[in-house]
C-alpha cells in the first residue's frame, strides 16, 4: 500500500531543464518531469561513505525534515582514514576527530545537543576500502531494519565519471541492503522482520528528477558541514580558520549557490537535488 504522507508534488507538465555546469546534476531529458517535496517522513536513514558526506548529500533536507519532526540517523560506512593532507598525520586521532565531528554535524541537522539517543552509527571499515560484499551488504541490511526508515537517503551509484571507490561502494551497497532488508529470505539468519522503505533518494545524482527545497534549512548545512573541522582546508577550501568569519561566508556563498543551481532543475529558489525511486 502506498504511505501516502511521501507521495511527492509534482509539478504540471515537463519542467524546463537548466544544466549547470560544474555541479552534479547529470545530463536531463527535456521531458522529463520533475516532482518536489516528499511529505516529511517518520524516520529517515541517510547512509554516507565517509563522514561528512551526509551533510553534503542532503544536509538541507535533513536538517528541514527533523525541524518538521522526522526522526533522522546517520550511518557512515568508513572510518575516515584518508582523510588528511598531512603524510605524517596520526590516523588513529584522525579517526577518533571524525567521528566526534560527525556527531557533533549530526546534533546540528538533528536540532539537539550529543548522539544522546544513538542515532549515528559507524561499521568503521578502512577508508578507500570499502567493498560491496556480502557481509557488509549484511550490516547495512541490519541498520535498515532497526531502523526502518521511510525514506532510504545514499550516494547514487550511477553517477558517471565519479572517481572515489567508496562513493560507488557505498552507493550499490545501500541500494543492495534495501533489497535484502525488504525480502524475507535474504539475511534471515539476523533475526530481524524485513522492512520495505517507501522511498530512495539518491543525492549528487547523475540523472536527478526530484528536488527538496532548501528554505531555512541552508544554514544548518552550512553549520553541520563545518562541524567537520579536519576537513576544514582539505574538502571544505576554507583555510585554517575553523570556519569562522570569511572562511564560513566563503562556505556559505558556494552552498547557496549549489542549492540555487539544484533548485532551479525544479524552477524553484533553491533545493537539494536526487534521484527519486519509490517503486520499492
Amino acid at each position: 500500500m502506498t504511505d501516502e504522507r511521501l507521495v511527492p508534488e509534482s509539478l504540471p507538465g515537463a519542467v524546463p531543464v537548466r544544466r549547470a555546469s560544474g555541479l552534479p546534476t547529470g545530463d536531463l531529458l527535456d521531458t522529463e518531469t520533475i516532482t518536489t517535496d516528499l511529505a516529511t517522513p517518520r524516520v529517515a536513514l541517510a547512509v554516507g561513505a565517509h563522514p561528512d558526506d551526509i551533510e553534503f548529500g542532503a544536509g538541507a533536507t535533513l536538517a528541514r525534515w527533523a525541524a518538521a519532526g522526522c526522526h533522522v540517523h546517520h550511518l557512515v560506512l568508513t572510518d575516515g582514514s584518508k582523510g588528511s593532507w598531512d603524510p605524517d598525520a596520526d590516523l588513529g586521532r584522525l579517526v577518533r576527530a571524525r567521528k566526534q565531528e560527525c556527531r557533533n554535524a549530526a546534533s546540528v541537522l538533528y536540532g539537539e545537543r550529543g548522539d544522546t539517543e544513538g542515532r549515528v552509527r559507524f561499521l568503521e571499515i578502512v577508508d578507500g576500502e570499502l567493498v560491496n560484499d556480502v557481509d557488509t551488504r549484511r550490516e547495512v541490511c541490519r541498520v535498515i531494519r532497526e531502523v526502518k526508515p521511510d525514506v532510504l537517503l545514499g550516494h547514487d551509484p550511477w553517477r558517471r565519471y565519479r572517481l572515489h571507490p567508496d562513493h560507488r561502494a557505498a552507493g550499490f551497497l545501500t541500494l543492495d541492503a534495501l533489497v535484502a532488508a525488504r525480502d524475507p529470505h535474504f539475511a534471515a539468519e539476523l533475526g530481524i522482520e524485513p522492512h520495505r522503505p517507501t522511498a530512495v533518494l539518491l543525492w549528487e545524482a547523475d540523472l536527478p528528477n526530484h528536488v527538496e527545497r532548501s528554505s531555512r534549512s541552508d544554514a544548518a548545512k552550512v553549520d553541520a558541514l563545518l562541524c567537520h573541522i579536519s576537513q576544514l582546508e582539505s574538502t571544505m577550501g576554507v583555510g585554517g580558520d575553523e570556519g569562522q568569519g570569511s572562511g564560513r561566508e566563503a562556505l556559505a556563498s558556494r552552498i547557496a549557490w549549489q542549492l540555487a543551481q539544484h533548485g532551479a532543475v525544479a524552477g524553484i529558489d533553491a533545493g537539494e537535488a536526487f534521484h527519486l525511486i519509490d517503486d520499492l
